[in-house]
């Protein structure tokens, strides 16, 4: 998930009564809900370095006791004050804990097995950014400001909340468990629609529901059959027809695709691709050469390609030049 979840939803913790495991409890659980995304320093060595690096060892099981640990000796040292080790820890890895389980919801989704297992895992729950996730969150951070401006209209005499925004934070917390899995029974239904038609006279190898980015009735289907890839809309609201989808189709096995799968940058893409889709042309230079391209049908589409590896070969299939880009992710 974005970092306006993740910071969110360590403030919600800390208001829910894990503020008070431990002095400066607050700042703790706010570094404790991002800790895991320190990986994006990786950034630094290219796209292809993040990509290897990105929800790599920081977001694992494994890890997380030190992921934890991290914020709660920052805030120490910086702070100067003491802490309670013992609360302040268990309350970083709640926080921790947090960011993994957002994380999984997601397409991008995470290895939390290393490194004992490169396994990627994810739910298909939501996009990196939701907007009703984000509307409730939101919701949750101004309640209180609202409600100490009408508390402040009341007479002195009234008892106030000694703890205002705890209600907003039940709430919003309730929220992110309960859509999740409100989310997890619709995105069941919209597999099960995909799964269970033909299209042409193929039968699916794979299927995927992807969510959409407001509505979550409407999910983006993707199909895998051995000869093409189809991008459906599915509609829980009205009746599927599987005709109206856009195929791709697949290439055929070719030296050109062989000698590609060979080079670093297409090797590290299909370890992360889950639906990896070819396409060869020609180029200018070198003289009869070929560009070989692999993206990723989740993110989006040869018409509009969101992650994508590229090998440019010679005419004695030699890889000249390789390549990894970042695209913004397209719904068709």
């Amino acid at each position: 998930m974005d970092t306006l979840t993740h910071t969110a939803t360590g403030l919600f913790l800390s208001r829910v009564g894990l503020g008070r495991w431990t002095p400066r409890a607050l700042p703790i659980l706010l570094l404790a809900a991002n800790a895991p995304d320190i990986d994006v320093v990786s950034a630094v060595g290219g796209s292809l370095n993040y990509l290897h690096y990105h929800r790599h060892l920081t977001h694992s099981l494994a890890a997380m006791p030190v992921m934890a640990l991290l914020p709660v000796l920052l805030v120490r040292v910086a702070g100067r004050k003491p802490v309670h080790w013992l609360g302040a820890f268990f309350a970083a890895l709640i926080g921790v804990a947090s960011h993994l389980l957002l994380d999984l919801t997601n397409i991008y989704g995470l290895r939390l097995w290393l490194p004992f297992s490169g396994e990627w895992l994810r739910l298909d729950l939501t996009g990196v950014i939701d907007i009703w996730i984000w509307g409730v969150l939101l919701l949750g951070i101004a309640g209180p400001f609202v409600g100490r401006l009408v508390g402040s209209e009341v007479s002195s005499g009234t008892v106030r909340e000694k703890n205002p925004g705890r209600g907003f934070a039940i709430f919003a917390l309730a929220f992110l468990l309960l859509y999740n899995c409100g989310r997890g029974v619709l995105h069941a239904r919209a597999v099960a629609a995909l799964d269970s038609r033909l299209y042409g006279e193929s039968i699916p190898l794979r299927v995927a529901a992807l969510p959409s980015p407001a509505n979550p009735l409407r999910w983006r289907g993707l199909v895998e059959t051995s000869d093409f890839y189809e991008v459906e809309d599915v509609n829980l609201a009205g009746e599927f027809d599987p005709t109206r989808g856009m195929v791709f189709h697949k290439p055929e096995p070719n030296a050109a695709l062989e000698a590609a799968l060979h080079t670093a940058a297409i090797q590290e893409f299909l370890r992360f691709a889950r639906f990896p889709l070819w396409r060869v042309t020609p180029v200018a230079a070198p003289e009869n050469g070929q560009k070989v391209e692999v993206l990723d049908m989740r993110f989006g589409t040869p018409l509009a390609p969101g992650f994508l590896a590229s090998a440019v070969l010679d005419s004695k299939l030699r890889a000249v030049e390789t390549s990894f880009t970042f695209g913004a992710p397209r719904p068709r």
